[in-house]
């Protein structure tokens, strides 16, 4: 009986690895995605963004392996307190990284139409803001792992850095378009592009606040928001697919 005992415990612990495991390779593929998306945009190389778009599918399938694992856990362990909080966890964050990928994915197909109009001087700023939300994506997740809810507090607090971009470039581009009405079609995808990097940034957040709320049993209050109202329909017409 008590080797059974045993035996069960460690196929448990093994279980909550495995998960571990899978958002820890979720999260490092949906960081090297928004790296590999941006460098697509800014070279003009559609090829590598299409290698983006088709690479959206193991984000896909680690999710599912995440959802079908949590769930078998949850069916076969009964697991309580912190064991099943880290299972939702796991589930919830999954979920996001998903959805970062899904944004990635939406900025690598804009590039096809990108490389066929001019470039605009305001792309030069893509890389700088993309590293900072991957970053962001990468910290949330080390958070997770390490059960750091001082590492998840930074990375919420850096939050509004990605919001300021989002509105530096929102105002340079809507100048430009203003300027020159050949600048109107690829201002328009950047700031498509622009807005799924601050969504991005919004989804890394929330995976920090997850983490710092199953680790202290705190809520983080909430964070002002830096757009404007006025944004609103670059936001809706941004969002992923």
């Amino acid at each position: 009986m008590v080797e059974t005992s045993a035996h069960t415990v460690k196929s448990f612990d093994d279980e909550l690895r495995q998960l571990r495991a899978y958002v820890s390779e979720m999260g490092g593929l949906a960081e090297a995605q928004i790296k590999a998306a941006i460098d697509a945009l800014t070279k003009r190389d559609s090829e590598r963004a299409q290698r983006v778009v088709e690479t959206d599918v193991q984000i896909d399938r680690l999710e599912a392996e995440v959802e079908r694992l949590a769930v078998r856990t949850i069916a076969l362990r009964a697991p309580m307190a912190d064991d099943l909080r880290e299972i939702i966890a796991a589930l919830k964050i999954s979920a996001v990284l998903e959805r970062i990928g899904d944004y990635a994915k939406n900025i690598a197909k804009r590039t096809a139409v990108l490389a066929q109009t001019s470039a605009i001087q305001p792309i030069s700023v893509m890389p700088a803001m993309a590293d900072d939300v991957a970053a962001m994506v990468r910290d949330s997740l080390d958070a997770y792992a390490d059960r750091d809810a001082a590492k998840a507090l930074a990375v919420c607090n850096r939050d509004q850095t990605i919001d300021d971009y989002y509105n530096s470039l929102f105002r340079a581009l809507l100048t430009y378009m203003m300027e020159n009405p050949h600048h109107i079609t690829p201002s328009a995808h950047l700031l498509f592009v622009a807005k799924n990097l601050e969504r991005i940034g919004d989804h890394a957040t929330n995976v920090a606040e997850m983490v710092h709320f199953g680790v202290t049993g705190e809520h983080i209050g909430e964070r002002p928001k830096g757009g404007d109202p006025s944004y609103a329909a670059i936001e809706a017409g941004g969002a992923a697919k």
